[in-house]
C-alpha cells in the first residue's frame, strides 16, 4: 500500500468528469438563488464511489453502498425547508423513488387495453402508498428545492465536492454539508491504469493501491470554512467506533460524525459532537412499521444546525 500525496496532487493528476462544467454551473445557479432567497442548503453526499482499473474501464473496485441513508436523509432536509444538492453516485437510490425501486413500481399499476388507446392506472391499494410521496416529490421539483448531481468514480466525486463547496461557501453558516456518501479510502494513479481492459492471459494482475488524500482536512479549513460539517464513520468493531469518530473530530474540527456499525447501521447510530455523544436508535415497534432511522438522525443535525447558526457570525457581505 503506497502512502496518499496531497489533496493539491490529486486534483493536478486527475482530470474532472467530462459534464464537469455543466455541473458547475447549475452548482452556482442552485446556490445563487438559494442564497437571494435567504434559504438553508444542504448538500447530501450519498453512494459509493468506484476506482477503474483500466482507463476504458471494464471492471473496478466498488463498495456495497446503494445511498439508502442519503436517499432517506434529502426527504427529509427537504421537510426541514433546506434547498439539497442531491450529490449521488449515478444509479444508487433517489430521494422518493428510492421507496418503489425494483418490481414495487410496477406492482403497483394497472394497464387497460382498448383499442388504440391504452390506460395505465394506479391500483386502489396503492393510491394511499404513492400519492403522499408523489406530493412532496412534486411540491420539491415546482420549488427548485432539489438539485441533482452525479458521479461514479473517487475522482468525479471529489471535482464535483470542491465545485459544490465553492459555491456554498458564499453561504457561511446556513451551509449544511452531510457527507453520507462511501467514499474509497484508496485509488489506483492514472500513470499505474491500463489503457485498455486487462487480458486474463497476462495472469493475474498485481495491483498496488494507493490511500485517497483526506479531502476534509481542506474543505473544513479552506472550502467552507463557515458551513456546519457533518462526516460518517462505518466501523465493524464496537469498541472502535466513538474512539475513530472522536478522534476524526479532534483531527479536522469540523461538527459531528455520524458514527455507525456495520451490522445495526439502520437501526442505529451514534451523533459524536467534540463535547457529547447522542445514540439514536428505532425501537421494535418502528422496525416493523418501517420507519427511517433518518428523520430523527436528521432533526437532530438540524436542531444542532440552527443553534450553530445562532451563535455564528453572518456571512460577508457579496
Amino acid at each position: 500500500m503506497a502512502n496518499n500525496g496531497s489533496w493539491e496532487e490529486f486534483f493536478a493528476s486527475h482530470l474532472p468528469p467530462t459534464d464537469f462544467e455543466d455541473n458547475r454551473s447549475l452548482l452556482k445557479e442552485f446556490c445563487e438563488r438559494h442564497a437571494l432567497q435567504g434559504n438553508k442548503i444542504v448538500l447530501v453526499t450519498s453512494g459509493g464511489t468506484t476506482v477503474p482499473l483500466e482507463h476504458n474501464t471494464v471492471r473496478f473496485v466498488d463498495n456495497f453502498s446503494a445511498g439508502t441513508r442519503g436517499s432517506a436523509s434529502a426527504e427529509y432536509f427537504l421537510e426541514h425547508g433546506y434547498a439539497v444538492i442531491f450529490m449521488h453516485r449515478q444509479k444508487s437510490l433517489e430521494p422518493f423513488t428510492r421507496l418503489f425501486s425494483g418490481q414495487k413500481l410496477l406492482d403497483m399499476l394497472d394497464i387497460q387495453e382498448r383499442g388504440p388507446n391504452t390506460t395505465i392506472t394506479v391500483k386502489p391499494d396503492s393510491v394511499d402508498v404513492l400519492a403522499p410521496i408523489l406530493v412532496r416529490y412534486k411540491a420539491a421539483h415546482a420549488a427548485g428545492a432539489i438539485l441533482y448531481v452525479s458521479f461514479t468514480t473517487v475522482s468525479d466525486y471529489f471535482w464535483l465536492l470542491r465545485a459544490a463547496c465553492e459555491c456554498l461557501a458564499n453561504l457561511g453558516p446556513r451551509a449544511l454539508l452531510y457527507l453520507a456518501a462511501a467514499v474509497s479510502d484508496f485509488y489506483i494513479p492514472k500513470d499505474k491504469v491500463p489503457t485498455h481492459k486487462m487480458q486474463s492471459e497476462s495472469g493475474a494482475p498485481v495491483i498496488q493501491l494507493h490511500l485517497v488524500p483526506k479531502m476534509l482536512a481542506p474543505l473544513v479549513n479552506l472550502w467552507v470554512p463557515a458551513a456546519y460539517v457533518v462526516s460518517f464513520k462505518l466501523e465493524t468493531d464496537e469498541s472502535l467506533l466513538v474512539p475513530k469518530a472522536k478522534a476524526a473530530l479532534e483531527k479536522y474540527k469540523h461538527k459531528v460524525v455520524v458514527a455507525n456499525l456495520l451490522q445495526t447501521r439502520h437501526n442505529r447510530v451514534v451523533l459524536v459532537t467534540k463535547n457529547a455523544t447522542q445514540e439514536i436508535a428505532l425501537n421494535r415497534g418502528d422496525i416493523l412499521s418501517g420507519a427511517d432511522i433518518e428523520m430523527a438522525i436528521v432533526a437532530a443535525i438540524v436542531s444542532s444546525h440552527e443553534e450553530h447558526m445562532g451563535g455564528a457570525a453572518p456571512a460577508p457581505a457579496r
